[in-house]
């Protein structure tokens, strides 16, 4: 079974950082959704800033939403690198 979002914030050039109940912090691109139509309302910023936890995974105001295991399986982990290495 595919982890479950918690958490999600929108932040620029229309990505979404996921919190999942594994403890995973992932980024996913919202971009390549905004060529289809049912997406495309989601370029309007005020919009995409909508983006909530419903269910399963997230979803924006205007009933937009991506497939759980999309939402894990399309994003990519974030990882923090140590500045005390630097």
């Amino acid at each position: 079974m595919e982890p479950t979002a918690i958490h999600v914030k929108p932040i620029q050039n229309y990505q979404l950082c996921v919190t999942f109940d594994n403890n995973e912090t992932r980024l996913f691109d919202v971009k390549p959704y905004l060529n289809y139509e049912w997406y495309g309302e989601l370029s309007d910023v005020e919009l995409f800033n909508t983006v909530h936890i419903a269910g399963l995974s997230v979803e924006w105001l205007n009933g937009q939403d991506i497939a759980p295991e999309c939402l894990y399986d399309d994003s990519v982990p974030i990882v923090e690198t140590d500045r005390n290495e630097e």
